[in-house]
This record gives C-alpha cells, sequence and structure tokens, in this order.
C-alpha cells in the first residue's frame, strides 16, 4: 500500500533527488549486501569461483565472444559446475534426497486467514512502514540505475505494479513482495530483456509450485553460482561513479557509507549470536574497547536506504554550493530521525532525537555559510566525463 501511494509522489521525489545520491545507496547495497557474500563464499572455494569468475568477467566486461554463440552465464555455470563434481565437493546422495523432497505446492486464495491477521497488525506497523518506505525508496533508485544505463522507464506505472503485486500476493500467504530487483545495467550487457524477466518468473513460479529448488541446490555448487552476484555488484558500483559528473564522487560515497555500517552492524550481531551471548550482554565499553563502534554503526545503518539518499542529497548541494537547499536537506533528516524512519530501530515519536538535532545543526552550518562572500560564486558541473548509458 505504501508502494501505491508512493506512486504519486515517488515521480517528484527523483526529481528533486540528486542521481549520486540515488545510484550512490545501490552502490552501498551492490558492494555490501550483494558483493560480499558471494566474494566470500567464492574464495572458501576458489578452485571452483574463480574460474568461474574469469569467465564471466571477461564475457560481460569485454567483447570477446565465445565459441557457437554459447552464452557466458550459462558456460560459466556449466564450467564451474563440471569442476565442483569432478573436485568431489558435490554429493551424489544429496541429489537423491532432493528428488525424495519433491512436492507440488499449488498457491490457493485464502482471503480468511488474511483478514483475520490485519487485526493484529498494529504492532506491527511501527517496522512495516519503515520496510515499505524502504522498498519505495529502493525501487525509485533502481528505475533511476536503468535511466543511467539508457532506459527510462515510467516511475508511477512501475511502483504501482510492485504495490499491487505485493497486495495480491499476500492474499496467497506469500510473505515476500516483489521488488524492483537491483542490476538493471548487468543484466541488460548480459542481454537480457523484457522477456528475459518474464522467463525467469515462470520458471520460478514453476520450481516453487513443484519443490524443485531443492534438485537445483545438489546439483549446482554456490560457488559456481554467486560469481554472476559479484558482476553485478561490480557493475552497479561502477555506474555510480560513471553515470554522474567527477565532482560529485564525494556524495556517491557519503550514500554508500550507510549501507556499509548496516551490513557491519549485520555481521557484528550475528556472530554476537552464534558465540551465544549479545551486543548488550558484552557491553558496549568493552566493544569499544576492542575497536568496534557498535552503537555509532547501528544508528547509521538504521534505514540504510534512506540515510544514504538524504546524506547523498546533503553533500551534493553542498559540492554545488547550494547550501540553503543542503540545509532542506538536513531538515527533512531531522524529522525523519524524529520519527523513527532513519536512525532508529522503529517508527516512533522522538525515537532518535540527538540525531535529529544533528542535522538541525548541521542545516544551521549550511545556512551560515550561504551568506558568507563566496557562496554565490559559479559552480561548474562537468557533465562531459559521465559515461552515457548504452
Amino acid at each position: 500500500i505504501i508502494l501505491m501511494i508512493g506512486a504519486f509522489v515517488g515521480p517528484y521525489i527523483r526529481k528533486l533527488t540528486p542521481r549520486a545520491a540515488m545510484l550512490g545507496t545501490l552502490a552501498g547495497i551492490s558492494i555490501t549486501f550483494i558483493s560480499m557474500r558471494p566474494a566470500a563464499q567464492m574464495w572458501e572455494v576458489a578452485w571452483i569461483g574463480l574460474p568461474v569468475l574469469a569467465i564471466i568477467l571477461i564475457g560481460f566486461f569485454t567483447n570477446m565472444k565465445l565459441p557457437f554463440g554459447i552464452p557466458v552465464g550459462l558456460a560459466a555455470l556449466l564450467v564451474g559446475t563440471a569442476i565442483g563434481w569432478i573436485g568431489g565437493y558435490m554429493s551424489a546422495p544429496d541429489v537423491s534426497q532432493a528428488v525424495s523432497d519433491i512436492a507440488i505446492g499449488i498457491p490457493d486464495l485464502r482471503l480468511d486467514m488474511l483478514f483475520s491477521g490485519l487485526a493484529d497488525l498494529a504492532p506491527l506497523l511501527g517496522t512495516a512502514i519503515p520496510l515499505g518506505v524502504y522498498n519505495f525508496t529502493e525501487a525509485m533508485s533502481n528505475v533511476e540505475s536503468a535511466a543511467a544505463a539508457g532506459d527510462n522507464y515510467n516511475l508511477r506505472s512501475v511502483l504501482l505494479a510492485d504495490g499491487a503485486g505485493a497486495v495480491i500476493g499476500s492474499a496467497f500467504g506469500s510473505p515476500f513482495p516483489p521488488a524492483v530487483y537491483i542490476g538493471h545495467p548487468g543484466w541488460k550487457d548480459a542481454g537480457g530483456r523484457a522477456g528475459y524477466s518474464l522467463a525467469s518468473g515462470v520458471v520460478i513460479g514453476i520450481f516453487c509450485f513443484l519443490g524443485l529448488f531443492g534438485i537445483l541446490d545438489a546439483l549446482l555448487p554456490v560457488p559456481a553460482i554467486v560469481p554472476i552476484l559479484l558482476y553485478i555488484g561490480l557493475l552497479i558500483g561502477a555506474q555510480a561513479f560513471q553515470a554522474v559528473p567527477r565532482l560529485h564522487a564525494v556524495a556517491v560515497v557519503a550514500a554508500i557509507l550507510p549501507n556499509l555500517a548496516q551490513w557491519a552492524h549485520g555481521l557484528i550481531d550475528n556472530a554476537l549470536n552464534a558465540a551465544g551471548t549479545s551486543a548488550s550482554e558484552v557491553g558496549m565499553e568493552a566493544l569499544n574497547g576492542a575497536g568496534v563502534v557498535y552503537e555509532g554503526l547501528k544508528t547509521l545503518g538504521e534505514g540504510a536506504v534512506l540515510v544514504g539518499l538524504i546524506l547523498g542529497t546533503m553533500v551534493t548541494l553542498i559540492l554545488e554550493k547550494k547550501f540553503l537547499y543542503a540545509a532542506i536537506a538536513s531538515a527533512v533528516g531531522a524529522v525523519l530521525s524524529f520519527i523513527g524512519l532513519i536512525h532508529a530501530p522503529e517508527g516512533a515519536w522522538a525515537a532518535s532525537p540527538q540525531v535529529a538535532l544533528g542535522y538541525v545543526f548541521f542545516g544551521i552550518v549550511c545556512v551560515g555559510f550561504a551568506f558568507l562572500p563566496g557562496a554565490k560564486d559559479p559552480v561548474e558541473v562537468d557533465e562531459s566525463d559521465i559515461v552515457a548509458g548504452h
């Protein structure tokens, strides 16, 4: 529902938000949540992952073609799978077990369960609303990423379809909303078009309904699959710098930081949970003494996508000496912090007052600089160094 509401305000927000902020935020997601885990999984079994990565990098980033027109992705997967099976990484009994687990599960309409569940919705709104805002902002940034690659889509239509898909899916019991997935330039460079997305949806649906994902997991080694995700991460990270003026590179880096913080905070929590403890049990003093700035990472990373948009916008406007506009962007950050959409674990009144005050002070500084000599001097933004979409 939030996505569908956002469809009517999203186009205006997109016009006001600098491209560096949107693409920088996507770069943060791609570097952390899309690239780092696959990279780690590859280097765990480097003798499988690295030759697959070589095929993908050469095939997608150069003009080299494989014999007989073999698709690069297919060749990489087949080579990695062959190495995995020949090297003893895979297990034949796992395939037999996966075959025995095949079961048909066709979704049916359960409106009674949906409406009974809605009666208990109120306590969940504190996290559901920020999640909806997160999905909205990420979808908007992904549409901007597609535009930077040369494909302009109607943001309003995209968000309406995205939101309606989530509502319809929930009636069939799906806990997963659809998403405007990150990586459009990568799929485009790999040859994917509209039919690719449609075919992917049909195939994934069939595999879900028939319970076939276990067989894929048993047949295909993970290190042979994840290099494609690393490729997408590399491409989106590079696009953030290539599709904006050189002056805005600093803003791109600023927009990346919140997702780095969220990723690091999540790793720390997961490691502590695996050890049977938590950050509160260990104590902030002990963590700080070990060089782990836990509270700062947590605060910076809460609502990372929105934080990246705000920070990237503030820095972009400062770089262009638009200090009063930067102050307005900072005021938006203060409001979002105060109501808990950013820098807080859930939406609430006065959720993060200290951070909100920090944004207010940031804005005051910007206003002060707006009246100093030199603030009116023009700043040249060289558009000639932008790598055009193709």
